[in-house]
C-alpha cells in the first residue's frame, strides 16, 4: 500500500530511540551528563585524584587537570561532546574551571529534570532558569571581598590557584611565577601573557626552576656555530633544513655513473645558493622545526649561522609571535627578520636550552625554567605555571576576589534558597534549583577530601544561615576561606556560570537526538518475469 508520506528508510535514523515524552528526550542527555560527571568529579579540587589516561596515539599520561582528560576523550553521545566543547572553551578563555562547568552543569540537568516531570513546561523553564542566572551573577560582585592592589604582591591570589591536586613545592613556584607576572607587568598596570614563556626541562628538582631574561626554548645548537653575540638575526623555518627531507616521496631515476655524479654537484649546488641567499639576506640564526641535513648544516656553519632544532611547533609559534617574524614554510629569507642581542645555549642541570636575550630594561620576553625528575611532575607543574599566569592576567583587568573553597557557591544557594522560598510561580522553584546545583559542588570537595560529606554540609549550612559566608571545605573540615587564603577571581567564575547556563539551556531545549544518514536507494519492483509466465501459464489462457 502507497501512503502519502515517506517511507521510513528514508527518513533520518534515531540515535537513540525511545519514548517521546518530554522527560525521556531530556533525560538522554542528561545520561551523558552523569557519564561525563563520573569521570570528572572524582578530579574536582585541590584533593582530587589522579586519572592514569591513554590518549588515541597510546601515549599514557598521568594527571588529574580535566582539561587533559576532557581533551583526551573519544565521545559519540552529541550532548556529552557539547557540554565537553563548552568546558574546553571556558577553560581557553579562563585558563582552569572545566571540571566546575561539567559538574555544575549536570547538577543543573537534574534539576531541570525534576523540575520537568512536576510539570513546569519547558518554555517557562528555559525562562526561569534566565532569570535565576541572572539573579546569581547580580549576587557575585557583593561577595568579593578581596581585590589585588595596583601595588600588592600576587603570591597570595595565586597561592590558592596553582595549589591544584597536592603539587610538591607549590609555594616556591607560585612565588616564582608572582615574581614573574611582577616583573612583566607594565607600568600602566597592563600585563601582556604572551611576554612570560615556559620552558620545561626533565631532570633536576621543582624547587630548582629558575627566571630567566629574555626567551628560552628547549633544544641545543646542531652545528659548530653556538652563539651569535652582537646583534642576532632570526628566521623561523617550518620545514627540513635542506632540500629534501628523509621521508619525502621524491626518487631520482638515474641510468649512469655520469648522471649520479651530476646530479649530487646540482643538489650540493643547490644546497650552498639556499644557503648563501639567507645569509645574504642577514640571516645569522636559524631555528628550524623538521630535519637537519648534514651537508645543509655544513654550508650554514661556513656561513657563520647558528642552527637550531627545536621539537614542537609551539615553541615555533611562540617565537613569532615575540620576534616578529613568520613562520617560513620554505627555507627563504623572509621580508622580517626577529632581532635580539644575543641568542647563546644554556645548560641546566640535565637539561639544555637555547635562550634568546635582550638588553635593557624593555625586554620583551622572561621565561620560566621548570626543572622536574619525572615528566608526569614537569607536565603538572607547566599546567599549574600557566594557570597562574591566566589568573595574575585576570587580574589585572578586574582584580576582584571570591571566597574559594566552595564558600561562594554555599553563599549563592542561601541567597537564592531564601528568595526561590518567598516566590511564587515557575521563579521560584527555579531558584531553589539552582540553589541546590550550587550545592553539590562543595559536596564533592568535602567527599574527595575524604570527609564525611553529610556533617561538613550540615556544618557549613548552619554557619552560613549565621552570616558567616566566608566558611568553606578544607583538609580536616569547614574552614575559613580568609585566614586560609583561598580565592577565586571574579571574572573566571562569573564567565563559568554563563558557559554553564548556556549549555544548560540548549540541551535542555533538545527535543530529539536524531542521526541524519545517507538513505541506500529503494529497489524498483522489476514486474513479473516472461520466463515463468510461459512456464506457468494463467488459468483464463487454458480456457481460450
Amino acid at each position: 500500500m502507497d501512503g502519502g508520506g515517506p517511507s521510513v528508510r528514508e527518513l533520518p535514523q534515531r540515535l537513540w530511540p525511545g519514548p517521546g515524552s518530554e522527560e525521556q528526550h531530556l533525560l538522554r542527555s542528561l545520561a551523558a551528563a552523569h557519564a561525563l560527571a563520573k569521570i570528572i568529579r572524582p578530579c574536582y579540587g585541590p584533593l582530587g585524584l589522579q586519572k592514569l589516561l591513554v590518549t588515541a596515539k597510546g601515549e599514557t599520561v598521568l594527571t588529574g587537570y580535566a582539561t587533559a582528560i576532557l581533551g583526551a576523550l573519544e565521545l559519540e553521545h552529541p550532548a556529552a561532546r557539547l557540554l565537553r566543547d563548552a568546558a574546553l572553551n571556558h577553560a581557553e578563555h579562563s585558563g582552569d574551571g572545566a571540571a566546575f562547568v561539567v559538574l555544575l552543569a549536570e547538577a543543573l540537568l537534574t534539576q531541570a529534570e525534576l523540575l520537568l516531570l512536576a510539570g513546569l513546561p519547558r518554555a517557562q523553564l528555559r525562562e526561569a532558569y534566565a532569570t535565576a542566572t541572572a539573579e546569581t551573577l547580580a549576587l557575585l560582585p557583593s561577595l568579593a571581598v578581596r581585590s589585588l592592589g595596583p601595588l600588592e604582591d600576587p603570591f597570595w591570589a595565586l597561592h590558592s590557584v596553582m595549589n591544584t591536586h597536592t603539587l610538591s613545592h607549590a609555594e616556591s613556584l607560585t612565588r616564582l611565577v608572582a615574581q614573574a607576572c611582577w616583573e612583566a607587568k607594565e607600568l600602566d598596570g597592563t600585563f601582556h601573557p604572551e611576554r612570560l614563556g615556559v620552558c620545561a626541562l626533565r631532570g633536576g628538582q621543582l624547587d630548582r626552576s629558575c627566571l630567566l631574561p629574555g626567551l628560552a626554548v628547549p633544544g641545543k645548537p646542531c652545528g659548530q656555530v653556538t652563539a651569535v653575540v652582537g646583534g642576532a638575526r632570526v628566521a623561523l623555518f617550518a620545514c627540513s633544513f635542506g632540500l629534501v627531507g628523509p621521508n619525502a616521496p621524491a626518487t631520482a631515476t638515474l641510468s649512469s655513473p655520469a648522471e649520479l655524479v651530476r646530479f649530487r654537484k646540482g643538489t650540493d649546488q643547490m644546497t650552498e645558493k639556499q644557503v648563501l641567499q639567507l645569509a645574504m639576506g642577514g640571516v645569522n640564526v636559524a631555528v628550524v622545526w623538521g630535519h637537519v641535513e648534514e651537508k645543509t648544516l655544513a654550508q650554514a656553519d661556513q656561513c657563520g649561522i647558528l642552527v637550531i632544532q627545536v621539537k614542537a611547533l609551539r615553541e615555533l609559534v611562540y617565537l613569532s609571535e615575540v620576534l616578529g617574524t613568520p613562520v617560513m614554510p620554505y627555507l627563504l629569507s623572509p621580508l622580517t627578520l626577529g632581532k635580539c642581542q644575543r641568542v647563546y645555549p644554556q645548560e641546566l642541570g640535565e637539561g639544555s636550552a637555547v635562550v634568546f636575550e635582550w638588553e635593557g630594561p624593555d625586554t620583551p620576553a622572561l621565561t620560566l625554567v621548570l626543572r622536574a625528575a619525572t615528566k608526569e611532575g614537569l607536565r603538572g607543574a607547566e599546567q599549574a605555571v600557566y594557570h597562574g599566569i591566566d589568573a595574575f592576567s585576570q587580574l589585572c583587568r578586574d582584580p576582584r576576589l571570591l571566597p574559594g573553597a566552595g564558600a561562594t557557591e554555599m553563599a549563592l544557594a542561601k541567597i537564592l534558597a531564601d528568595k526561590g522560598a518567598a516566590l511564587e510561580g515557575p521563579n521560584g522553584p527555579a531558584l531553589l534549583a539552582f540553589a541546590q546545583a550550587l550545592r553539590s559542588l562543595p559536596a564533592t570537595l568535602a567527599e574527595n577530601a575524604g570527609l564525611a560529606v553529610s556533617k561538613v554540609m550540615a556544618d557549613m549550612t548552619a554557619a552560613h544561615q549565621h552570616g558567616h559566608f566566608l566558611i568553606g571545605v578544607g583538609v580536616e573540615g569547614i574552614i575559613n576561606v580568609a585566614q586560609e587564603e583561598v580565592w577565586d577571581t571574579l571574572a573566571a567564575k562569573a564567565h563559568a556560570l554563563r558557559a554553564v547556563v548556556d549549555i544548560v539551556l540548549q540541551l535542555a531545549s533538545v527535543d530529539e537526538i536524531v542521526l541524519a544518514k545517507t538513505s541506500p536507494p529503494l529497489q524498483q519492483d522489476p514486474g513479473p518475469d516472461p520466463r515463468k509466465a510461459q512456464e506457468h501459464p494463467s488459468p483464463a489462457g487454458d480456457n481460450q
